[in-house]
């Protein structure tokens, strides 16, 4: 075992590289009651197999993927503060898998066709074997049905400021999506078919453009241009942001994304995605890196952010054991640098093909610089590398973690907040590995994570962390029952608690993001807390209030909304009854007058016993009610601030961007009357004064679109004019919005208008903002 201790095959390691075995009682951790994972409801069962190597797969805004052989199934996570019950609230969608199957050409079809003919039939057994086995170059053994790989991209890519999802099937099909509307997705492109006709103009042709010598007639020919255009997997990169010259001399700031998909063949094709991605021309094809790895397995994007120096590149590897980095040049992308040549992170070639590749940044506690770290599964063993930069070059400290499983690996995730990684065997057992500095190298304590009762004797197929390390997701299916498979499986999706609702609030005081959508796997565990314990924790709203007193931002008075909110739904009660149910009347009963005479003092008695109760009860209910109504109260103050501070914003804007008095779209003259009916408000008043100075006495009122009538700024929600119509006001522009299309936030707390045509671009800014009570985004 090269991988599982020092022995004479591997000279090449370094002195100082620990390798970390199985712990002894003594290193063994202790889970503190407040960390131990909890299992929540509901459980999700899936109507087909799972399928894939990797069939989970977490987004940034909080959608989880689960690849299977009829569908990608997407889940997402809401924190719904509309509803009072305590179970995880998951809105739930798919994108089935293509019908039709893709075929691929490699080059005319008469040619292909007599290629085709020629090895089936070949009297050669070596290459007729190599070529019936090969299910691409012959599709006639049957395609296997189902989504080999999901990936997420950044958020914002997409026109809401989304995640992008592209899918690979198991038939070799490449095409991104996105969720254009609520709950409903469409496909954007097909990059195998855009690569396919890229490749047939270049004539099949390599990096080089040096096109080839031999004919199709030819098998390693043919098994090059098959290889050179089967995928095997897509990883996002960052955004990058560079700079476009418009036809007026001036430089403007374009974003973008890259994904690179590993081909058969060890090349790595760079997509080029200009965000917002919105139609087919704004992806291009941007470069062909060549790994020169053979029989490549995984995929993963290294990106280090230093503070002289920003560097990235591709992580590839291989079924046979070596991992590689190959440079990515980053034309036009300021402050980037480009590796001078390929770095060798582990060149041993034991046949343990390498999966689960990831990458993570981290800070050295000792030297205050950044690195990265790299880990992959490897058969029972997790490889870990760690890369760091300094004045004398890039430095490489790899080893293997050995003694987690007694099987072989079948998925890893690792939480990028309080960096940890977690591995599961199919024999269900998931592992938690802690990376810690030791020196310039690292040691991995080893916890077993405890596993819900429902989860024993199930077989694990693949697990996902959340993108702040909240939930850990895991899909599993039935395992042996009596010593014997079961004829037929149940496929289900589960959630399990990483962190408790202290931590989370905790993490939510001290988010770099200040986004309630970014944290809304954190804000869940907060909010799971509220409902059960029908309170606000008292240490939570202190530090809320310190922080308001201290830096006063609009994030944690959002927050702050979203916890008396949550605490109002907790105080509700369920209904007892069903509105939809019928009302059966009680059959009248006749007594005779010596039964009714008979049975008086029995009914006194009870009278008498059920008065005291009836009292608590009715005064347990008023109580409640002035309870509800001081929260609601509270719900009303909390959210008139978050309202006005956003008016007074929108109204910097409009000044900073109107050089005469002119009648824009946003209501300036009710805004101006609403901010001046609170006298205590100094900035407000300032701003007033130079709007008014600006707007040189005129005025300009909002209309009713069906009777012409005036409508008053009244009211931040909506406007009615003296007819009784009524609109709704747009949460960006307080305009009123007068049209059957409009965007509603994610969580239906508000709405806002689309973009018109004659808007300005500082108004259409101005709407692509996220809702200005929770942060979440506009659909």
């Amino acid at each position: 075992m090269a991988a599982a201790s020092q022995s004479a095959s591997m000279p090449s390691l370094p002195r100082n590289v620990v390798i970390k075995t199985e712990p002894e009682d003594e290193d063994t951790l202790v889970i503190s009651p407040v960390d131990v994972p909890i299992k929540r409801d509901p459980v999700l069962s899936l109507i087909a197999p799972v399928s894939g190597l990797q069939p989970l797969t977490w987004s940034q805004d909080h959608r989880l993927a689960v690849s299977t052989t009829s569908s990608v199934s997407l889940l997402e996570l809401v924190c719904d503060v509309q509803s009072n019950k305590q179970e995880l609230t998951l809105h739930r969608t798919s994108i089935p898998v293509p019908t039709e199957a893709t075929k691929m050409r490699v080059g005319p079809s008469a040619e292909q066709a007599a290629a085709m003919e020629k090895f089936s039939t070949h009297p050669d057994p070596t290459i007729r074997q190599l070529f019936l086995a090969d299910r691409a170059m012959n599709p006639s053994i049957g395609l296997h049905k189902g989504m080999k790989y999901a990936s997420w991209s950044p958020l914002g890519c997409d026109s809401n400021g989304r995640c992008l999802l592209a899918c690979l099937t198991l038939d070799h099909r490449l095409t991104i999506h996105n969720s254009y509307k609520r709950l409903e997705w469409k496909m954007l492109e097909d990059l195998t078919k855009k690569y396919s006709e890229r490749l047939k103009q270049r004539g099949y042709s390599k990096k080089d453009n040096i096109p080839p010598q031999t004919s199709l007639l030819h098998f390693d020919e043919l098994q090059r241009r098959f290889r050179m255009q089967t995928p095997l997997r897509m990883e996002w990169s960052s955004v990058y942001t560079t700079k476009q010259v418009q036809p007026d001399n001036t430089c403007e700031n374009i974003e973008m994304v890259l994904l690179a998909v590993l081909m058969e063949n060890g090349d790595v094709v760079l997509w080029k995605f200009v965000l917002p991605f919105l139609e087919t021309s704004d992806v291009e094809f941007y470069d062909v890196v060549e790994s020169g790895v053979n029989r490549p397995s995984d995929l993963a994007w290294w990106e280090y952010d230093g503070t002289d120096r920003r560097m990235s590149g591709l992580i590839v590897g291989s079924e046979v054991g070596p991992v590689k980095i190959v440079p990515v040049s980053l034309a036009g992308v300021k402050g980037y640098f480009t590796l001078r040549h390929p770095v060798i992170l582990w060149k041993e070639c034991d046949e343990i093909a390498v999966e689960n590749l990831k990458c993570v940044p981290m800070i050295h506690p000792i030297q205050k610089t950044s690195c990265s770290l790299i880990v992959a599964s490897r058969g029972c063993y997790v490889f870990w590398c760690l890369l760091m930069i300094s004045p004398a070059g890039l430095n490489v400290h790899n080893s293997h973690v050995a003694g987690l499983h007694s099987l072989p690996v079948v998925s890893l995730a690792i939480s990028q907040h309080g960096v940890s990684v977690y591995t599961c065997s199919v024999d269900g057992w998931i592992k938690k590995l802690t990376p810690t500095f030791a020196g310039n190298t690292l040691i991995f304590n080893q916890e077993d994570m405890l596993r819900p009762e429902n989860l024993s004797g199930r077989k694990i197929h693949g697990i996902a962390v959340s993108h702040n390390g909240a939930y850990i997701a895991l899909t599993s299916s039935q395992g042996m029952v009596g010593g014997f498979h079961p004829v037929s499986k149940t496929y289900q999706v589960h959630f399990v608690t990483l962190k408790a609702p202290e931590t989370a609030a905790a993490l939510l005081l001290k988010s770099p993001a200040q986004n309630l959508h970014k944290t809304a796997d954190l804000l869940d565990l907060v909010r799971w807390q509220i409902l059960k314990n029908k309170c606000i924790p008292t240490s939570l709203l202190e530090e809320i209030d310190q922080k308001i007193q201290e830096v006063d931002s609009p994030y944690f008075w959002r927050l702050k909304l979203f916890l008396v909110r949550t605490l109002y739904q907790s105080l509700q009660e369920p209904p007892t009854d069903h509105r939809w149910k019928p009302t059966l009347e009680e059959n009248k009963v006749f007594i005779r007058e010596e039964e009714e005479g008979e049975g008086t003092d029995g009914e006194d008695a009870a009278k008498e016993k059920s008065e005291p109760v009836g009292k608590v009860v009715k005064q347990e209910k008023d109580n409640l009610k002035e309870q509800i109504e001081e929260v609601q109260a509270w719900i009303s103050s909390v959210e008139s601030h978050i309202m006005r501070e956003n008016m007074k914003k929108v109204l910097g804007v409009v000044y900073l961007n109107t050089w005469i008095t002119q009648n824009t779209s946003i209501p300036t003259c009710g805004l101006v009357e609403f901010l001046s009916r609170d006298s205590n408000d100094r900035a407000s008043e300032v701003l007033i004064g130079h709007i008014k100075n600006k707007m040189n006495k005129q005025s300009f009122s909002e209309r009713c679109s069906l009777c012409q009538e005036v409508l008053p700024f009244s009211d931040h929600k909506q406007a009615i004019c003296k007819n009784g119509h009524m609109w709704l006001r747009c949460v960006l522009s307080y305009q009123a919005c007068q049209k059957l299309t409009f965007r509603r936030c994610l969580l239906l707390d508000t709405i806002s208008r689309l973009p018109e045509p004659e808007d300005p671009e500082w108004i259409r800014k101005v709407l692509l903002g996220p809702c200005t009570l929770c942060d979440s985004p506009m659909i």
